[in-house]
């Protein structure tokens, strides 16, 4: 669910490329994108694990630096989480209840180049003549995102949602590197691929783990079906 939140970001920002008047920004913001993907993805999550380390982390610094953390411990004690406490640095990735916010906190503001250049693609093979049409009837910025740019990428919405069904069910180095092969405390960061890889090479069950390994692609097949009949558009 987190994930699918995720493609929101991605889906604006190539609607404002694509938007941009000049051909040479346009040209420019899709080479900024790429730049990115040529950082090591492992690199990427040992650089998140840094930042959200209870005791060096930037993101603790931040917020003790800007006081927001004394709003997080006033909300706190508000409503009695017993969570942020004043005198004790946040655990991200050590306190049950803020495992699965940190995980939703990996990789924001949550660009995914790929995506982007997906929906890149599908934006400009809309026909210039209805954005004309749509400005003869009089549609702004956001009626022109809701009735025409969203329903004619829905093909590349629908592959995007394919890898991400993937490699959301089948996907663990993220939650293996930051929380561990146990899935972080109480297992709070388990996923089923990170299941498989516990029943394997933890704990030697190598048929138990073929097992889940088999009803993760019964899943991914299930749900990539559902996706292919719901998510289209008749043009």
């Amino acid at each position: 669910l987190f994930n699918l939140f995720k493609l929101i970001p991605s889906i604006l920002l190539a609607v404002l490329i694509h938007r941009l008047a000049s051909d040479r920004w346009r040209y420019a913001y899709r080479v900024l994108l790429v730049v990115p993907m040529i950082v090591p993805s492992l690199t990427t999550l040992f650089i998140w694990k840094f930042f959200l380390d209870p005791n060096i982390g930037a993101l603790n610094r931040m917020l003790d630096i800007t006081g927001l953390k004394g709003v997080l411990v006033s909300i706190d004690h508000f409503f009695g989480w017993g969570v942020f406490l004043a005198d004790h640095p946040i655990g991200w990735l050590s306190q049950p209840e803020l495992v699965l916010p940190s995980l939703f906190l990996w990789g924001f503001p949550w660009i995914g180049a790929v995506g982007v250049l997906i929906f890149l693609a599908g934006l400009q093979s809309i026909s210039p003549e209805i954005y004309e049409a749509a400005e003869l009837d009089g549609i702004g910025p956001l009626g022109k995102f809701f009735h025409i740019e969203l329903p004619l990428i829905l093909t590349q919405v629908r592959l995007s949602l394919v890898l991400l069904i993937v490699s959301t069910l089948q996907g663990y180095v993220l939650q293996l590197l930051l929380l561990g092969d146990s899935g972080g405390p109480d297992g709070r960061g388990m996923v089923p691929g990170l299941w498989m890889y516990n029943r394997a090479f933890i704990a030697g069950e190598f048929g138990y783990a073929c097992a889940v390994g088999i009803i993760i692609f019964a899943f991914i097949l299930v749900l990539t079906l559902i996706n292919n009949k719901y998510v289209r558009i008749d043009k």
